[in-house]
Parts: structure tokens; C-alpha cells; sequence
């Protein structure tokens, strides 16, 4: 089939490329010209792993290719996916849709012959209503069917996620885009991936609810976290007793600083938005923005709290300032909120991050950035732990000793034991164990 994608950020490039590898011919489309040059010279402006190789293969074999013309890569398409941005409205923290309806109006402009345009960004509900309102109003003789197709793709574990989904749910108003949608979605539905066909309205509420969904467990364990420390129970274990339960089940049980990203924060504020508009209140959802926001602070005051109480002229070094690992997305990362509460008590800070650093110096301001974790630690009065990429899980705990002013470790992914780095000297401070635990 010939798929047009209009937006290649991380949605558009991660779907395309891997549509292309399904054997589809695919043209993904930005107005970027920086963006489609750097990526038909083989550049991907995003961190995630194993992109580079598909984008390679894909375009050497011409199944795959870049363009700025929206106009030429619409006309013929059997499909045009709109995977343009939809970041939060400032001001009353909304859905700024308006890149998906001058997108709409753009594709509608030029489609030819029977089109099914597919809105793969996350919109709130009735999105597809107004994109088809605005196709029809753009081009009365536009033969198209407008359908919901939302994303669940993990950053750090998108190709895997997008070539073997859970489920692909599909959302349509038109029973004509059910048999395009099915041949799109084809090599995956012959290794049964679950295709799920809904309204158009309830896709999009889909979406939502398991974001939501998803941000609310997360929150439910940082608070039983909190819990944990003051009546002397461990966190972990908790998680793992929960977890067994198979109607609870083990992700997403994780204690730590709070959710980032992309999609939690902007996505549960939509959701509230919207419910609020339709006298439907998620109280759980508002609930959980607000102990989430208030987490990452409280981050901060923890590792204060952890090298006695002030941190004035003394230094810290961070380790880890992306959201999660595997990605260089530094949107609503904790990190943001734990420095800015660690410079507003007068602390210098250090920051240290495989691939982020690029775009942490867009986001932070005033903290040195070093070339590696050991780096980092030289002469600091404590070690932090923010994001748990792979290369901070082996740390030379006696190394670090001896190059640190205070051997004090703040760990807010518990990815050490308390007890194996107190074997070092070291005081460990975890989510959700005793709160100071001394060598």
C-alpha cells in the first residue's frame, strides 16, 4: 500500500519506518527541511535504539523516503497518517490540536480518489468529528474516510512495541476503512495481533484511559512508597506481593521519582480537561496529576534531607536527567524539577546522562555536565540516582569512595540493595525503605 505520514517526530518516524519494513511504500513528510535532509543523509534526530538500521535498510530499498511536499506526497496514497504534535495548550492545559487541523486541511486539499486518513497522534474525544468537518469543508468532493488509530509505543522500546503490539486498536465511522486498515495492519494480524475495531470516539478514548490508567499506578506505588518509610516496610516487596496478583499484575508497580515523558503529563491533563468539559469529572485522574507534580519536589527535598539537612555550596551529582532510559526525551523528566529544588537550596550541581545532555542543556540551566558517572561523583557530597540506565547499575562503589567528598547515595530507582552499598561505606537513602540507612 502507499502510506503518506505528515509529521516525522518520534510517532511518524517510528510508525513509517516500520510500515515501510512491513513492505508498504512510505513517504514521511515534515515541514523541517533541517529534519528530512538530516534523515535522508541517514541522520535520525532521535535517540532510540535500532531506528538507524531500519531507516537504512528501508530507504536503500526505496520502500521508504522523506519529503517536505505534503501536496505530492498525498495525492495516490491509499492512507495519510496524521502523526503531527498535540502538546498541552498553554494556559488551561488542553490539547493544542491545531497542528492535526492544518494538517487535515492541507491533506485535504490535495487527496485523490479514495483516501482513509488516519489521525495517529493522541486527541481527545471527537477529534475525528472536527478533522472530518474540516476535510469536508476544505474539499466537498473529497472521497475520504477519517479514522482513529492511536499509538502505544514505550520510548526506548518503540520498534518492538509497534511489531509486536498488545493489541492495534482502530476506530471508524465508515465500514470502507476497515478493509484498508486490515491490509495495513496485515503482517501483524497474521501473527494475531489483537485488531480491535471500536467508534471513532471510543478509540480515542482508549487512549486516554490507558494512559491514564498507567499514570495512576505508578502513583498509587509512589504513594504506598511514602507509606513504607514511615512504618518500616519495603516497598519492593510490597510491589512483588501486589504484583503476583494476576488481576493487578507486575508493571508498572515500580517506586520512584514520579512519571515523565511525552504522553503521561500532557496526556491525564487532556483527559481531566475534556471530562471536566463534559460535566464527567475523572477525580482520580486530578488527583493524580497533582501528587505527581508535587513528587518530583519532594525528590529534591529527600536528597537535601539525605546529606543532613543543608545543601548550601555543596555539590551533587546526578546521574541520569532523561525520563527513562533509552531515549534522549527530556520532556517533564523528574530530573527538571529535583535540580531546580536542589539549586533553589544553593546547591552546585553536576549532571551526567549516556544520551540526553543535548537536550538537557535546552531545559536546564547553571549545572556542569561531565563526560561519565565517575566524572560526575569527584569531589561531590552525594550521588543521585534519577534515571536507571544500564551503565549505573555495575558502579564501582569503592572507586567512587575515594573520589567523593561524603560517601552518600540517594537512590530513587532502588536499583541497589541498601545493604550491598553500606558494605562501602557508603549511607543509602531508597524510595520506599527506611529512610537513612548509615554504613
Amino acid at each position: 500500500m502507499r502510506i503518506t505520514m505528515i509529521g516525522s517526530g518520534y510517532v511518524g518516524l517510528v510508525s513509517g519506518v516500520c510500515f515501510a519494513d512491513f513492505g508498504h511504500d512510505v513517504i514521511c513528510v515534515d515541514k523541517d527541511l533541517s529534519k528530512i535532509e538530516a534523515l535522508r543523509e541517514g541522520r535520525i534526530p532521535i535517540y532510540e535504539p535500532g531506528l538507524d538500521q531500519l531507516v537504512a535498510e528501508n530507504t536503500s530499498t526505496g520502500r521508504l523516503s522523506f519529503s517536505t511536499d505534503v501536496g505530492e506526497s498525498v495525492r495516490g496514497a491509499d492512507v495519510v497518517f496524521i502523526a503531527v504534535g498535540t502538546p498541552s495548550r498553554r494556559g488551561d492545559g488542553h490539547a493544542d490540536l491545531s497542528y492535526v487541523y492544518a494538517a487535515a486541511r492541507e491533506i485535504a486539499t490535495y487527496v485523490e480518489g479514495f483516501t482513509v486518513i488516519v489521525t495517529k497522534s493522541t486527541v481527545p474525544v471527537g477529534t475525528g468529528d472536527e478533522v472530518e468537518r474540516i476535510v469536508r469543508e476544505t474539499n466537498p468532493s473529497a472521497d475520504v474516510a477519517v479514522v482513529s488509530n492511536p499509538e502505544f509505543l514505550r520510548e526506548g522500546a518503540a520498534i518492538e512495541d509497534f511489531k509486536r503490539p498488545d493489541r492495534i486498536v482502530v476506530g471508524l465511522n465508515d465500514d470502507r476503512a476497515r478493509e484498508t486498515m486490515t491490509e495495513v495492519y496485515r503482517p501483524l494480524y497474521l501473527n494475531q495481533a489483537p485488531l480491535v475495531f471500536t467508534s471513532r470516539r471510543t478509540s480515542e478514548l482508549i487512549k486516554y484511559a490507558a494512559n491514564a490508567f498507567l499514570a495512576m499506578k505508578i502513583t498509587f506505588i509512589n504513594e504506598i512508597a511514602d507509606l513504607c518509610e514511615r512504618v518500616d516496610a519495603n516497598v519492593q516487596d510490597v510491589s512483588r506481593g501486589i504484583g503476583l496478583d494476576g488481576r493487578i499484575g507486575s508493571k508498572f508497580l515500580h517506586a520512584g521519582p514520579g512519571y515523565g515523558g511525552s504522553c503521561f503529563p500532557k496526556d491525564t491533563l487532556a483527559l481531566a480537561k475534556t471530562a471536566q468539559d463534559y460535566d464527567a469529572p475523572v477525580r482520580l485522574i486530578e488527583t493524580t496529576i497533582s501528587i505527581n507534580d508535587n513528587r518530583k519536589r519532594a525528590m529534591g527535598r529527600k536528597v537535601i534531607s539525605a546529606v543532613g539537612g543543608d545543601i548550601r555550596g555543596k555539590k551533587v551529582a546526578i546521574l541520569g536527567l532523561t525520563f527513562k532510559p533509552n531515549t534522549d526525551d527530556m520532556r517533564d523528566s523528574p530530573a527538571i524539577a529535583i535540580i531546580q529544588t536542589l539549586q533553589d537550596a544553593g546547591a552546585q550541581v553536576v549532571g551526567y546522562d549516556p544520551e540526553g545532555m543535548d537536550n538537557a542543556r535546552k531545559v536546564i540551566e547553571n549545572i556542569e555536565y561531565a563526560n561519565g558517572p565517575y566524572e560526575a561523583a569527584a569531589h561531590a557530597d552525594a550521588l543521585v540516582i534519577v534515571t536507571e540506565w544500564n551503565q549505573f547499575r555495575a558502579l564501582d562503589f569503592n572507586r567512587l569512595k575515594q573520589s567523593m567528598r561524603a560517601p552518600v547515595l540517594v537512590d530513587l530507582r532502588n536499583i541497589y540493595r541498601s545493604d550491598e552499598i553500606r558494605k562501602h561505606g557508603f549511607t543509602y537513602t531508597g524510595i520506599g525503605t527506611n529512610l537513612y540507612q548509615d554504613a
